[in-house]
């Protein structure tokens, strides 16, 4: 018996290698075959999926931050919590290919009335059975149970793709949430010194007011600026404060025992990233990736959905020794087995198995459009980003030019102020206009610097920590 049963698992392992679902074929990703900017890339370029964030960034205190988050940020945690249950309902689904063998040791002892027996007299009987239970396995013909373990696994895998793109975007996130907390901490600098420079500039203001030399509209106009200044002071304190706020959760901790902090001017992103073709995205997001193994997932349910239209067979059997007194279960002659198979066939659903059928196919038809979404949304990430940095450097160069005209503009307002050549009013607009100038400029280089991070993001950089070491070249033969 048991050999027939061995043999008979073995032929249904061969025969479940048949599967019902639609051959997979990859959708053409829809977009175009080359971005529109330039994509010129330097000798020594290197592909931001190989490059560490360690080697993109050179603030310490920024690698700190970073490597705290990967460790404590919830959001992260939870993505790979998500793998360990995606695993686990993976290896559930595994073990139903395979048969469950339980051992089994029953016992009955009762007595049964003499109005019942067959003697005309009470009987006491017992029954005792020891052995192995085969518990209805199915013979997976049609490659039902196959296709429900290959959509478990591409969801698995979907999940660790899914849990590697969170990984990348921890790492912009929290660099881009410093950069920012770093460009108000600047502005705010900024603007004290302004508030300052204003206040003094009121106080000489009052003076010239107390002695009639100016007017009481000129005294009310250097107080409105100082005033200004101060409503900026607090606003960029407030959003400095925000940005704090944010980046602790982003790190998961508080920001305690950090290196010091550099300033924006400091700060040194590399740019020289291989960008490559566009289709090399497919390779390089994990987002994408994730999302094809969605679809693989939804084209392994249509095999199970069209393998649920043909007939079910399943085994159920036991083998053993059983004997109506406990110390006999072992003699001979006591051995004792049972083999019942089952088909199941469809007849009759309510047409259960088609709308099932419908289902998995629509739910294909929203995989295949989500996983060419993906791509176009990773294609306009990247392509965004490389107009940004084709157009940035000349941005912050003529912001810095206009803001040394506005300094020069500012001392000639002055000094024809001094002179009694124009009134005050050219003087305060020259002041407000350099402020602006000055804020702008910050700004500017804050775009520079999260453009910087959202290409290498966007090109699937920000999964290692440190670049790929290359094997070293093998050295030329020599010249005969």
């Amino acid at each position: 018996m048991i050999k027939q049963l061995t043999l008979t698992i073995l032929a249904a392992s061969v025969l479940s290698a048949c599967s019902m679902a639609p051959k997979y074929t990859r959708p053409d990703a829809p977009v175009a075959a080359n971005y529109e900017t330039s994509t010129t890339n330097a000798s020594n370029a290197q592909r931001a999926s190989e490059m560490g964030w360690r080697d993109l960034i050179n603030d310490q205190r920024l690698q700190a931050l970073i490597s705290r988050s990967l460790v404590n940020n919830r959001d992260l945690r939870v993505a790979a919590l998500r793998i360990e249950e995606a695993r686990s309902l993976y290896n559930i689904q595994v073990a139903d290919q395979l048969p469950n063998l339980n051992g089994v040791a029953t016992g009955n002892r009762g007595r049964t009335p003499a109005a019942l027996s067959s003697t005309g007299t009470s009987v006491v009987g017992s029954n005792y059975q020891v052995g192995l239970s085969l518990a209805s396995f199915e013979l997976d013909f049609f490659g039902r149970v196959r296709s429900l373990s290959d959509a478990a696994l591409a969801s698995y895998l979907a999940t660790e793709e899914a849990q590697r793109s969170a990984h990348i975007t921890l790492v912009s996130e929290v660099a881009k949430a410093y950069l920012s907390e770093r460009a108000y901490a600047e502005q705010q600098e900024l603007a004290q010194r302004t508030y300052e420079t204003r206040a003094a500039a009121l106080d000489l203001s009052k003076q010239r007011f107390e002695v009639g030399a100016s007017s009481g509209l000129d005294l009310r106009q250097d107080e409105a600026l100082m005033q200004n200044a101060k409503v900026s002071e607090l606003t960029l304190r407030r959003q400095r404060a925000q940005a704090l706020n944010a980046l602790t959760v982003l790190v998961g901790e508080p920001l305690t025992d950090l290196p010091p902090a550099q300033p924006l001017s400091g700060q040194i992103i590399r740019t020289d990233l291989f960008i490559g073709m566009p289709s090399e995205l497919l390779e390089q997001r994990p987002d994408i990736r994730s999302a094809e193994q969605t679809l693989l997932a939804a084209n392994a349910n249509i095999g199970a959905a069209r393998a649920a239209f043909f007939p079910r067979i399943s085994l159920t059997a036991g083998v053993g020794t059983a004997s109506n007194e406990l110390s006999g279960l072992f003699e001979g002659g006591s051995r004792s087995w049972s083999f019942a198979p089952q088909l199941v066939l469809p007849i009759f659903e309510g047409g259960r198995n088609i709308a099932n059928l419908n289902l998995t196919e629509v739910r294909k038809n929203i995989a295949v459009a989500n996983y060419e979404k993906t791509i176009q949304v990773a294609f306009r990430e990247v392509a965004d980003a490389l107009v940004a940095r084709d157009l940035l450097d000349e941005q912050i160069e003529a912001q810095r030019l206009a803001t040394v005209a506005q300094e020069q503009r500012l001392t000639f307002a002055d000094q024809r102020f001094q002179n009694g050549i124009s009134s005050s009013l050219d003087m305060l607009d020259a002041q407000r206009e350099l402020f602006s100038a000055q804020l702008t400029l910050v700004q500017a280089r804050l775009l520079r610097l999260t453009n910087a991070i959202d290409l290498y993001r966007s090109l699937g950089g920000g999964l290692l920590e440190t670049t790929v070491a290359t094997a070293p070249a093998a050295a030329p033969a020599p010249a005969k």
